[in-house]
């Protein structure tokens, strides 16, 4: 299993999502708080389970205590969507968010309790990046993919920690993790060369599989229209000329629709579900990018949250 070292950076961790408060690998000399959310949420489970939930809670509420350690920091949930513990957010405690959604749809809360049921694991989705110490969920605009560890802290409720992706990068130049920095270099190309070569050739060179639009570790290139018909595809070629902006996935998302939906905003992240053919075809969570090549169609592609943290990303069914 790779070490998924985090670099700190100040922000309202995602699973508090709706509140407005202050508030891959890396090296192995890095402060290892910020270093293994996992280790940090296990550590605060273990917690719960030996001091009890009151007394745990109360201590993942309090911004000075043991489990808020800078940019890192534990908040608790029960199964049914309530928020029982935040150290930055204590006015929004006992607020139901079960069926609270990131900016394109992806319902973050729903996925991390069902990940924490099934015994834990990593999750992902988008949160808007601080602002003057605040965080407005409306803003669309700053919404950056975050990951985040959770794991069960007793029958009834569980715990999690995590940072935004570009925390996650390592020492380097490349602000997000490689196999994502490698994702945006490909739309942004494809997207490139749909403008200079137009549709019919671009189209010839996304579905090509063994083309410069599918790279050695798998990835690949896709093209819709606004309409959601796919038009090029390398491993999906029956399905060209299909309309597919109202599949839905097994938590609910209309994903193709939130890519296009972004595409159409002038592209950028999304985080949805899909299924990945590497692990059996099991539904796992991606970290997709698109980019508008015209008025007509758009490219995107992702990577699969397991390719960013080295464990099996697997989500349980709903």
């Amino acid at each position: 299993m790779k070490e998924w070292h985090l670099i700190g950076m100040a922000c309202l961790l995602i699973l508090a999502a709706g509140c407005s408060g202050q508030g891959g690998q890396g090296n192995a000399g890095e402060n290892q708080i910020h270093a293994d959310p996992a280790g940090f949420v296990r550590e605060a489970a273990a917690f719960a389970e030996s001091a009890g939930k009151d007394a745990a809670l109360a201590e993942f509420g309090n911004a000075s205590g043991r489990f808020s350690r800078g940019s890192l920091y534990i908040y608790a949930y029960d199964y049914s969507g309530t928020l029982l513990a935040h150290p930055y957010a204590s006015e929004v405690v006992g607020a139901n968010r079960g069926n609270w959604t990131d900016v394109r749809g992806l319902p973050a809360i729903r996925i991390g309790a069902a990940t924490a049921a099934n015994g834990g694991g990593y999750i992902a989705y988008l949160y808007p990046t601080p602002e003057n110490g605040s965080i407005d969920e409306a803003a669309e605009e700053t919404s950056l993919p975050k990951i985040v560890y959770v794991a069960p802290a007793g029958e009834t409720w569980w715990v999690a920690s995590g940072s935004y992706l570009s925390g996650a990068a390592g020492p380097g130049t490349e602000p997000y993790p490689e196999p994502v920095s490698a994702m945006i270099d490909l739309v942004e190309r494809g997207a490139a060369y749909g403008r200079d070569h137009g549709r019919a050739t671009a189209f010839r060179a996304i579905s090509n599989q063994t083309g410069t639009f599918v790279d050695a570790a798998g990835h690949y290139l896709y093209a819709y229209d606004y309409n959601g018909t796919l038009l090029a595809h390398p491993y999906l070629q029956a399905a060209v000329g299909s309309n597919l902006i109202e599949r839905q996935d097994p938590f609910g998302m209309k994903n193709i629709r939130a890519l296009r939906d972004t595409a159409r905003d002038g592209g950028g992240f999304v985080v949805f579900v899909w299924p990945n053919p590497d692990r059996g075809n099991r539904e796992e969570l991606k970290i997709g990018y698109v980019l508008p090549v015209d008025e007509t169609w758009w490219v995107g592609s992702g990577v699969y949250l397991s390719e960013i943290t080295g464990v099996d990303a697997s989500l349980p069914s709903p």
